[in-house]
């Protein structure tokens, strides 16, 4: 699904609060096909916030969220998974006492991903075969990369055109950190699928995004592609470390 502008997800004036807390304010982004999009900035920027208002977790004081050319302002996040937007949420939210399959069934809860149940389960094992060789395996005895591996699959189990995720790297040992990320390249390469990425590990998500965002104190800052923004001498003394 694409807008008449040719985006698949945009926000205009996205504007969220917490009580008397403002924490975006008129944050405009928008997400070709087959993009990969980084968002990054500080801890406590709005980075978070930013994904759960488009995935309908918190309900925008103002401003708008299209997916394409539908309007996804203030539906629920269930409904935005089955309109094709899913998010990979921070601490990966697994079922640690349920099997590496039961979690994959449970990403497919959408109308058109359970009568391709099968098919998706293939593919996902194609993608991720460590999580074929643990199929039967409880969640929580995996390790932190694996854990990734199969938040990852979850949230394509609902053939999502949009998949965003928050902080994937977090907690990941730098050999894995470099194996998730060569997986997104691999899966925006292959799918074709669209890609909104929070991350604190600017280098890592600069080496495989298109374009970045900066997010400061709720705000976009700045804006470009990721080799122009990887050479931002702003990015490089505050966020690279060099």
């Amino acid at each position: 699904m694409s807008g008449a502008d040719g985006s698949v997800l945009s926000a205009s004036q996205l504007c969220v609060s917490y009580g008397e807390t403002r924490a975006l304010w008129e944050v405009n982004f928008e997400l070709k096909r087959s993009e990969i999009v980084a968002l990054i900035g500080p801890n406590g920027a709005g980075k978070t916030t930013t994904l759960n208002a488009v995935q309908g977790l918190v309900r925008p004081k103002s401003g708008k969220v299209r997916f394409g050319s539908k309007d996804i302002t203030g539906m629920r996040a269930n409904e935005i998974t089955a309109s094709g937007v899913s998010l990979v949420p921070e601490g990966r939210g697994l079922f640690s006492a349920m099997t590496v399959k039961e979690n994959l069934q449970l990403g497919a809860f959408t109308r058109r991903a359970r009568a391709n149940l099968r098919s998706n389960m293939e593919k996902t094992y194609a993608t991720f075969p460590v999580l074929r060789e643990r199929s039967g395996q409880a969640a929580g005895s995996l390790s932190g990369g694996e854990q990734q591996m199969l938040a990852i699959a979850r949230g394509l189990m609902s053939e999502p055109e949009v998949l965003m995720l928050d902080e994937p790297s977090l907690g990941l040992a730098p050999m894995m950190v470099s194996k998730v990320f060569m997986t997104l390249a691999e899966l925006q390469e292959t799918s074709h699928i669209t890609i909104f990425l929070v991350e604190q590990n600017v280098e890592a998500a600069l080496s495989i995004a298109d374009r970045a965002y900066l997010l400061e104190e709720g705000r976009v800052t700045l804006e470009g592609d990721a080799d122009g923004m990887r050479g931002n001498p702003k990015i490089r003394e505050a966020y690279l470390g060099l």
